[in-house]
């Protein structure tokens, strides 16, 4: 790895691990440098143009790292919990193959509940035609269901979701122990699938 790549690399994992221990706003760029072994003050703007551009590219390593981990999943059931374990399981994946502690999943979890850092991870949506197909696929399926009902049990899935992987890496650094990522992806998975496909109690009055 090149000088500049490795320094990069560093950043970018100082970064993660202080975010997710403080929060984005409470860390400096300057801590961020100095976590990192760097002793330019200013590297996060010469290496990123700023904390926003940080942040982008910790979200862009991530989204990455969940689309190279879906490349080598195999084929997934032809059903909702198919659908549902293409979309889960690529990001239990690489959480379970980070060194030990990690603090991805708290960092996520910062991004998702800070409104200032929400639009960046809104922006980093996996793209690739695999992902794409995925909710495709999903969005046909829960086609009998009220769309507004369905995006509203998404957005608490994936507030679930978030709260979930963050208190498992929590608990798993405060007990040295291992996450045991395979296993809560496949409660996730059986958790969402429930959700997203329970019928409606109450459906919404047509309008006159």
């Amino acid at each position: 790895m090149r000088r500049s790549e490795a320094a990069r690399t560093a950043l970018l994992d100082a970064a993660e691990r202080l975010f997710a221990e403080s929060g984005v706003a409470e860390v400096s760029d300057r801590r961020v440098a100095e976590a990192a072994g760097n002793t330019n003050h200013s590297a996060v703007r010469y290496y990123f143009g700023g904390r926003e551009g940080l942040l982008k590219a910790l979200m862009a390593r991530h989204v990455h790292e969940v689309a190279q981990a879906r490349v080598g999943m195999p084929p997934t059931d032809d059903s909702v919990l198919g659908d549902i374990r293409g979309l889960v399981e690529p990001s239990m994946r690489v959480l379970d193959q980070l060194p030990r502690p990690s603090w991805r999943a708290r960092f996520l979890e910062h991004m998702l509940h800070n409104p200032a850092t929400l639009p960046i991870m809104r922006e980093a949506q996996d793209t690739t035609p695999q992902a794409l197909e995925l909710r495709e696929s999903l969005a046909a399926r829960l086609r009998h269901l009220d769309p507004e009902v369905v995006a509203g049990r998404a957005l608490l899935i994936t507030r679930i979701v978030s709260t979930t992987t963050a208190e498992v890496e929590a608990r798993a650094e405060r007990s040295g122990e291992d996450p045991r990522w395979p296993e809560v992806g496949d409660f996730l998975v059986d958790a969402i699938t429930g959700m997203l496909s329970a019928p409606i109690s109450r459906p919404r009055r047509a309008e006159s």
